[in-house]
């Protein structure tokens, strides 16, 4: 007969796995990828390191777990900020979004753009790109179709400004700057990038 887990149970275990993942969120914005370790997220989750390895097989495994835990979130934040307005509007809020949540954590965001990883961490980290260039192409579009962007390849362009931006951050985020310096000379780059035309009234 085979074995199936009650609601009670699978509530339990799936409780059980969020609080690991939590843990490993705050291990890794304290220590960075190279400080991870099973032990490390037990202790923070306040359980045995074995219950972590019930959960997760290994460090990749719950690591990959935290990425799409924290990446669905920010994505989410950047899609809406997208939503609504011109594109200069849509394109400064997707920039603000992202660069302004990545600074104010900014040990968790190094890992997420940039630290070495392992190579099935790495796969995680394309499909956070690509989703945040989702939402910059969306705004693109927009201003494309309103006629406030000259036309051009939104796939690319979109890839090519996370690329830009995530570059600038990694020196700003070791180095811990003023946002209010960083932020606006980031805005500006994507709108004079994408070649957005002024309102005319």
């Amino acid at each position: 007969m085979v074995y199936r887990r009650t609601p009670a149970v699978q509530a339990r275990l799936d409780a059980q796995r969020a609080l690991i993942v939590q843990a490993a969120t705050r291990v890794l914005s304290r220590d960075g990828f190279a400080g991870l370790s099973m032990a490390a997220v037990a202790v923070a989750a306040g359980i045995a390191t074995g219950t972590v390895y019930k959960q997760f097989e290994n460090k990749a495994e719950l690591v990959t777990a935290v990425f799409r835990t924290v990446v669905a979130r920010e994505v989410d934040a950047v899609r809406a900020a997208v939503a609504d307005g011109d594109v200069v509007e849509r394109v400064t809020a997707a920039v603000e979004t992202f660069a302004g949540r990545a600074m104010k954590n900014p040990k968790l965001a190094y890992v997420l753009l940039v630290e070495p990883v392992d190579a099935v961490v790495d796969a995680q980290r394309l499909e956070f790109r690509r989703a945040f260039a989702a939402s910059f192409e969306t705004a693109i579009e927009h201003g494309v179709a309103e006629g406030r962007l000259p036309a051009q390849n939104a796939g690319l362009a979109a890839a090519a400004l996370v690329g830009a931006i995530g570059e600038v951050l990694v020196g700003p985020l070791a180095a811990a700057p003023q946002a209010e310096t960083v932020i606006p000379e980031l805005v500006a780059f994507a709108v004079r990038a994408l070649g957005a035309r002024p309102q005319t009234s």
